[in-house]
């Protein structure tokens, strides 16, 4: 399947940016070798990479941070990231909101979707701030998109090890299952290459999400720009 046959989601949402299929780089500062402010300067210079290079959405998902060392981050993030890529905050909505991410993503034992978006719609009604959430059913898959999720990312589709907690793989099979029944843009996660993204749009994902594969690439631009032809 080409790129150009994948080229627009379904306007299912006013909110979503993305016009092809989209890639997200979900990060993990701490698979990076040396101390903790190393580490944190090699992130942020993952991040500005990233964005440089055409990643669409970067997912900060540092969880064992208090809230002040996140917001400090995220604040970071977004000057390492400009406007070239839209800046997601994993499972904090409060630390996403307030440092002007570009939207939030839930966990399923994270702050229930209904609740986001309720918080999301006191505050400001006119803001453009995405709700995602992480899915491993259909049933949840379902409830998040009735809660007024905006995008999922299901997985893990193949092995991998930052989803072993979650089991056994769940495969393409699955993938498909859910993209089939659910109107909102799914995108897969877990196990995620070069050689097998394009079987997951295939499978229906309307996009990949990934942290090894974006993170420990030596050339970014280079590997974003085979994802793009391959998908």
């Amino acid at each position: 399947m080409g790129f150009s046959i994948l080229a627009l989601f379904l306007p299912v949402s006013h909110l979503l940016p993305i016009r092809r299929p989209a890639l997200c780089y979900v990060t993990n500062r701490r698979e990076f070798t040396g101390d903790a402010v190393t580490a944190t300067k090699r992130l942020l210079e993952k991040i500005e990479s990233a964005a440089k290079s055409g990643v669409d959405w970067i997912q900060i998902r540092e969880k064992d941070l208090s809230g002040r060392e996140l917001a400090g981050l995220v604040t970071c993030a977004r000057q390492s990231a400009g406007s070239a890529s839209k800046l997601l905050v994993n499972d904090r909505l409060d630390v996403a909101w307030a440092c002007g991410a570009d939207g939030v993503h839930l966990g399923e034992n994270a702050l229930p979707v209904s609740e986001a978006r309720r918080f999301t719609g006191q505050q400001n009604k006119n803001r453009a701030f995405l709700v995602g959430a992480s899915v491993h059913s259909l049933a949840s898959a379902q409830q998040a998109e009735a809660d007024g999720a905006d995008y999922l990312i299901f997985g893990p589709v193949f092995a991998t090890p930052s989803k072993a907690g979650f089991g056994t793989p769940q495969g393409l099979e699955k993938l498909q299952v859910i993209c089939r029944r659910v109107e909102i843009p799914v995108l897969a996660i877990g196990g995620i290459t070069l050689e097998n993204a394009q079987k997951c749009l295939t499978s229906g994902a309307r996009g990949i999400a990934a942290i090894r594969l974006f993170q420990e690439a030596p050339r970014l631009k280079d590997l974003v720009a085979q994802l793009k032809n391959a998908i």
